[in-house]
């Protein structure tokens, strides 16, 4: 059974989604075929929300936390475990991880709270004003009067 779907003719006729198109090609393989830790992502509101990842067995020192660009990356790797004793079992994971998650265009990370085992993220869209849109008002009045105009000699245009 054929899973992956082919974007070339989307590619074709779009300019500016290679990053979309590579992510829908990529992004399921990657993550998918290791579960760990498991996350939630949660919606806090319009533009608000929070990813906590159970990370039981790691220590708050013991994990990073990085936000580069339009990626936000944990990382996790355990100090040596100091006990002399042997395992029987050991069913809490001790195994390094890396984590990634794409964010979107305007998604800032915030706070990091560890408690209990959870790691939570919270994260927030932030829209430039230039980004935002505005509303115009329409004047009234003689339209020629309210054009921009280009200066008219030549000691104006050198200044």
């Amino acid at each position: 059974m054929r899973t992956n779907f082919d974007f070339a003719p989307y590619r074709r006729s779009t300019v500016g989604f290679d990053r979309l198109f590579d992510l829908l090609e990529t992004g399921q393989r990657t993550d998918a075929a290791d579960g760990f830790p498991p996350f939630n992502i949660l919606r806090d509101g319009e533009d608000r929300y929070r990813i906590t990842l159970a990370v039981a067995g790691f220590r708050p020192d013991e994990i990073e936390v990085v936000a580069q660009q339009n990626q936000l990356t944990v990382t996790g790797k355990r100090a040596e475990d100091k006990d002399k004793g042997e395992y029987l079992h050991r069913g809490i994971a001790a195994r390094p991880f890396e984590r990634r998650f794409q964010l979107a265009d305007f998604i800032e990370a915030g706070n990091a709270r560890f408690e209990n085992g959870l790691l939570s993220i919270e994260l927030k869209r932030v829209v430039p004003e230039a980004m935002k849109p505005r509303k115009i008002e329409i004047g009234g009045g003689n339209v020629a009067n309210d054009r921009i105009e280009a200066p008219k000699d030549d000691s104006q245009r050198a200044a």
